[in-house]
């Protein structure tokens, strides 16, 4: 069955493992630097390293965000280092460009990821001109997503109306707080149909395929 989006005048979309696929391994990458990253700055073994890598992101939201509190770390230059990776995985979508230009109303990434990234990920996949804004980690003084003052501020940054807004993403977690500000949200991705969590409204591992199927505004009824 389609879904009805027809009330919906603002696109929010993550980034990473949502436009593009989680099996193009590219987020890979960026976690075996900030493995390094981790290794170098703590001197921890690697093992070591990698577990207190994925503690921070299950603590905090991002790794990021736990170098930061517990090792007073300056996000620039673990941003520019980390997601200095090849893009060689990414394989632009013609079929996504189309089903996203066909969106009405404002379009925005809403990303855990740094700006330069987000630029960097949507110039190659050939969707940048697509989305009016960028809301990125540096926007939200470096609190990730799920943290609901994230949200309160894309939403009175941008003059979002929650009831009018759907949001996309990866993390079944990130959408918690979306579903109780009333937004509609939609879980992406492989692992999306397993999901039984009352906080997603809609779940696909086709993104295209559920663009191009949804009732619009200004679709027939």
């Amino acid at each position: 069955m389609s879904a009805d989006l027809a009330h919906v005048d603002t696109w929010l979309f993550d980034l990473d493992n949502t436009l593009y696929p989680l099996e193009s391994q590219f987020m890979g990458l960026i976690e075996v630097k900030m493995t390094d990253f981790v290794e170098r700055l703590t001197g921890l073994p690697r093992e070591e390293a990698r577990a207190l890598q994925h503690g921070y992101f299950k603590e905090h939201g991002t790794t990021l965000a736990g170098l930061m509190i517990n090792h007073g770390l300056e996000p620039k230059a673990f941003l520019d280092e980390v997601h200095d990776v090849s893009m060689d995985r990414l394989i632009p979508s013609p079929e996504l460009r189309e089903a996203i230009a066909r969106l009405p109303g404002r379009r925005i990434i809403f990303t855990n990821g740094s700006v330069g990234h987000a630029e960097r990920v949507l110039k190659h996949l050939n969707l940048r001109d697509l989305f009016s804004e960028v809301f990125a980690i540096e926007t939200a003084d470096y609190i990730p997503k799920p943290s609901l003052s994230t949200f309160d501020k894309i939403s009175k940054l941008h003059a979002i109306d929650p009831p009018m807004t759907a949001f996309f993403e990866d993390s079944e977690k990130n959408l918690v707080p979306a579903a109780r500000l009333g937004m509609t949200t939609i879980l992406v991705g492989a692992h999306a149909k397993d999901s039984t969590s009352e906080h997603v409204h809609f779940r696909t591992n086709d993104l295209p395929g559920f663009l191009n199927s949804a009732r619009l505004q200004g679709s027939p009824p």
